[in-house]
């Protein structure tokens, strides 16, 4: 691939994966306001439904994942990806004019089938990156979920204010918006040499995982440390508004200026930071460092007394954020070319099982925590759980790269 249509690749990839997080990014301040107008519940409540919407993306994402990364192998990223944005205006479109709370559980459906396709963004930086340039793009990968996350927040809080159903719509305009750029300017990265035949018992999400593990018990332990990562970071990335509206009363602009906020933090670590620390100490440390960031960063969170305090105790939060390209460049060092796409395949997969474990799990703790004056209220609750899964992740990594 010519590198001018190089560039111009990675920066359509980049757009993608912006809009994909955008919509979480709106959903963050967005959800628990609009899940207390349609149902006519209290915030507490709202944190269990967000559990269970979550779920329900989680298990499309996880059932498609799999599917997606091998019609990837197959067929190449380019029209993956172009369905995936189409599909994911369809969805911003249905949650925009949900007239009931089990619309938005249709939403959430179809944005867990097209979410499954990052997998296919993520096989194609790997098809078109070569060596320690590797971890550098996929640091791109976090850099555009942090500038997704700037908007999405920020559109999120500052257009509900004008109607809780306009950010949806302005996520849907930018979806398809996308998928026409894509039409003309996004080259295919993956050459019909190198492409193999759809196989169902690959694309099957237990027995693709079930091969890594038996195959790699290296590359596997650290699948399995990315896993409980994954899980973890849900306290913040599906609770965090519910937490700041329980504990300090926020309202969304409070919640959408935290966001830009986190969101710049995000661009300048791993959009710009990494480009250092990888080359200089290497993927194993940043690996564990930034694990160990995490979990201080996710402690400091529980325990805060005051609203300013999260924007200094996100900064370490955010540090956390130079171990996940460092362990995606890991995990494909392991596999041929023409695998890429089953890897990312399984990395989604892993993403999918930690969306069905990890918002359940801790919105429930959440709500055990503030539903009555008869418990201990205590609204940290889920971040001090998830402080606790990243220190387990650095022990599982560490052993990793004992077996490597």
């Amino acid at each position: 691939m010519a590198k001018p249509k190089k560039n111009a690749a990675l920066g359509f990839i980049f757009i993608t994966i912006f809009i994909d997080v955008l919509g979480l990014g709106i959903i963050i301040p967005v959800l628990p306001k609009l899940l207390q107008v349609l149902g006519h519940i209290d915030v507490s409540k709202a944190s269990t439904y967000i559990g269970w919407l979550t779920f329900v993306y989680a298990s499309m994402q996880f059932a498609f994942a799999s599917v997606m990364g091998n019609l990837s192998d197959r067929y190449g990223r380019r029209p993956i990806l172009l369905i995936s944005l189409f599909g994911f205006g369809i969805d911003y479109l249905v949650m925009a004019f949900s007239p009931t709370i089990l619309w938005l559980f249709v939403g959430r459906t179809i944005a867990g089938i097209c979410g499954a396709s990052t997998s296919t963004a993520t096989a194609y930086i790997a098809d078109v990156s070569t060596g320690s340039k590797r971890a550098a793009n996929f640091g791109l990968v976090g850099a555009a979920s942090a500038v997704g996350l700037i908007f999405g927040i920020a559109l999120g809080a500052y257009l509900s204010g004008i109607n809780l159903r306009l950010p949806f719509m302005a996520a849907a305009a930018f979806a398809f918006a996308n998928g026409f750029y894509g039409l003309f300017v996004l080259p295919e990265s993956l050459a019909p040499k190198y492409r193999r035949k759809f196989e169902w018992g690959r694309a099957n999400p237990f027995l693709s995982l079930l091969r890594i593990y038996k195959k790699r018990p290296a590359l596997a332990s650290l699948l399995s440390a990315t896993a409980i990562v994954y899980i973890a970071q849900k306290a913040v990335e599906y609770l965090l508004s519910t937490y700041l509206y329980e504990k300090f009363n926020w309202t969304p602009a409070s919640v959408g200026t935290l966001g830009i906020f986190v969101g710049l933090v995000l661009v300048g670590i791993q959009g710009g930071l990494i480009r250092y620390t990888v080359p200089k100490f290497g993927q194993q440390k940043n690996i564990i460092w930034g694990l160990i960031f995490y979990a201080i960063g996710l402690a400091l969170i529980a325990f805060a007394s005051k609203g300013w305090m999260l924007y200094l105790f996100m900064i370490p939060y955010c540090l956390g954020g130079l171990s996940g390209p460092a362990m995606q460049a890991i995990a494909t060092d392991e596999v041929a070319k023409n695998e890429q796409g089953e890897l990312q395949g399984a990395f989604a997969i892993l993403n999918s099982i930690s969306l069905i474990v990890g918002p359940l799990l801790l919105s429930y703790v959440f709500f055990f925590f503030t539903k009555s004056p008869k418990t201990i209220h205590f609204p940290g609750a889920p971040y001090l759980l998830a402080s606790i899964l990243m220190l387990i992740s650095t022990v599982i990594a560490v052993r990793s790269f004992k077996k490597a």
